[in-house]
């Protein structure tokens, strides 16, 4: 009977020990009717490594839709793509939604992270008529590092500085980005006087001390008077990415003349908001879209 016990409560041990090691296990998206998905489609790869991403596409509409580039944040240095959802409004507007992997700092560092997502950016533009998919109406959307890597998938427009891992073909418009929380000056989050985080520097690597570099990973020195509009939203009491990062993104496309919007969540942290929050962030965001002459649909759209 003790060795019935002992072995029980070992089998229990490993079982909690399995769980605490194993994979999280993630929600599933639920998409409407009338989409298909496809999950884990490769888009490039980096010696073994291979890039995915889902893909969540309007097949059944008569017209190619838009699309959303998602990105997930984790300082460049964790989190996967499974750990994200919330797409239900852009589903409902009638957008796909591309929702993306990239190296990490233990795989690669800087400027790894941006080629990736400039090649999924390119992956899905040049199969836009297989997915049904406006090449003329990319949006990109991200959190945190998530927020840096779409301002600078978005940014560089038809730049190809970091392109050179990727299949270049048809051509593309970038017309809005939505940054929620994210780094747009690098430097100042690895050295500058708020919050600083040593992300930064271990994404940066061997550049860590190269200022020209620096300036090229970060989107705030990308920022002209042609760039896409920019939807900011931050917390002001975010103790991991600051709050000033947003504001000095802001002003400078105010100076340049760039459409832009900037909410403050007031006493928010880092992307911790309520649900009340959340759901405003979401109907100004689709408002923004709209003022920005991007199509959204008005039809009632049914979910699985």
């Amino acid at each position: 009977m003790k060795q019935i016990l002992m072995l029980i409560c070992v089998t229990c041990s490993l079982t909690v020990l399995g769980q605490a090691a194993g994979d999280t296990v993630y929600k599933s998206v639920v998409y409407p009717k009338g989409y298909e998905s496809q999950i884990d489609l490769v888009y490039t790869r980096q010696g073994e490594w291979e890039g995915k991403l889902d893909l969540y596409f309007y097949a059944s509409s008569l017209e190619p839709t838009p699309l959303i580039i998602n990105i997930h944040g984790g300082g460049w240095n964790h989190g996967v793509k499974e750990g994200q959802g919330g797409f239900n409004a852009y589903f409902k507007a009638g957008f796909a939604v591309a929702n993306i992997e990239y190296r990490l700092t233990g795989q690669a560092k800087a400027p790894a992270a941006i080629e990736d997502t400039r090649c999924a950016l390119l992956y899905l533009v040049n199969n836009a008529k297989r997915f049904n998919i406006n090449p003329n109406q990319i949006i990109f959307l991200g959190g945190s590092a998530g927020g840096h890597l779409a301002l600078m998938g978005g940014l560089l427009g038809n730049n190809s500085v970091f392109d050179n891992n990727c299949n270049k073909g048809q051509a593309f418009k970038v017309v809005a980005i939505i940054n929620k929380y994210g780094i747009n000056d690098v430097g100042d989050w690895a050295y500058g006087p708020n919050i600083t985080s040593k992300s930064a520097t271990n994404w940066l690597g061997e550049k860590a001390k190269d200022t020209d570099f620096i300036k090229l990973v970060s989107p705030i020195y990308h920022v002209t008077k042609e760039s896409p509009p920019i939807f900011i939203v931050h917390g002001n009491a975010d103790p991991t990415v600051p709050y000033q990062q947003s504001v000095s993104l802001y002003k400078k496309l105010i100076a340049l003349g760039v459409k832009t919007d900037f909410i403050t969540i007031e006493g928010g942290l880092h992307g911790k908001f309520s649900k009340e929050q959340n759901d405003d962030i979401s109907k100004k965001v689709m408002r923004f879209l709209e003022e920005c002459k991007i199509p959204i649909s008005k039809k009632k759209i049914e979910f699985n």
